[in-house]
């Protein structure tokens, strides 16, 4: 692990133990004017990153979202940092287990190293383009993990529980085994280490709320492509300033080669 990834680790793990322990003496919930929530831990844990990354990249402008909500957005040039400091707020509100720190570097529109670090079950998962992807549990041992191509008998397909049919409606035409319901930045975890093949996303999403994930799956093999209705349109990039950071729909897969048209 080189020194910029084992500060970004080192920051979403320093991160994820604030988001525990506000998560276990509980706190108030707000609502942004998009209207998606908002908690203490939410801010204290982007804090705790935008510090880390500061004090060692300080030519490095970071992208983070509660400051990017508050209008507090650095200038970026070909180099820069994304960061969603909980990621699954819903997730962490309701108590499912459901949510996570991100980080990633973005170089030339290209997320190439991430960090996503699970704090509820202190799984990580991390990588960087031409390095690989790894995963670690409960601080054991760190193993490589690589997507797997579609089985013969099916493809197993992520989507948020509130997502579900709509997702099943737009594959249809796919090879389908399974549907398995999961949040946040899971999901890219999951393909990424093989438990599953495919994750359409056709909300709305922002660039902190894939970069990390995105460059974990590559890493591990797979793809993130952008879509124009159901056509992959080419790999979902990033420093959209003028879109405001908006991401397009999108379609992950493991090591499937699959097409969505």
């Amino acid at each position: 692990m080189n020194t910029l990834m084992q500060l970004m680790v080192d920051a979403a793990r320093k991160a994820g133990d604030e988001i525990e322990m506000i998560y276990g003496a509980g706190c108030a919930t707000e609502i942004k004017e998009d209207g998606s929530p908002v908690t203490e831990a939410d801010h204290r844990a982007e804090a705790i990153i935008l510090a880390a990354l500061g004090a060692a990249y300080p030519d490095i402008p970071v992208i983070a979202e509660e400051e990017a909500c508050a209008g507090r957005i650095p200038e970026i040039g070909e180099r820069f940092f994304l960061v969603d400091p909980l990621d699954g707020t819903r997730g962490f509100v309701n108590r499912t287990g459901e949510f996570t720190v991100n980080i990633a570097l973005i170089e030339n529109c290209i997320a190439t190293a991430g960090v996503i670090y699970v704090p509820d079950s202190h799984r990580l998962y991390y990588g960087e383009a031409g390095e690989g992807a790894f995963r670690r549990v409960d601080d054991g041992e760190t193993q490589p993990i690589r997507a797997r191509a579609g089985p013969a008998e099916g493809l197993k397909v992520l989507a948020s529980r509130t997502t579900a049919e709509k997702t099943a409606a737009m594959l249809a035409h796919l090879n389908i085994a399974e549907f398995l319901p999961s949040s946040s930045s899971l999901k890219f975890c999951l393909l990424a280490e093989g438990s599953a093949d495919v994750y359409p996303r056709y909300g709305r999403t922002m660039e902190w709320d894939t970069a990390a994930g995105q460059a974990i799956l590559e890493a591990a093999g797979g793809r993130v492509m952008a879509l124009d209705g159901s056509v992959e349109t080419g790999p979902l990039r990033y420093g959209k300033t003028k879109g405001g950071f908006e991401n397009p729909p999108f379609i992950a897969w493991g090591a499937t080669a699959g097409e969505t048209g």
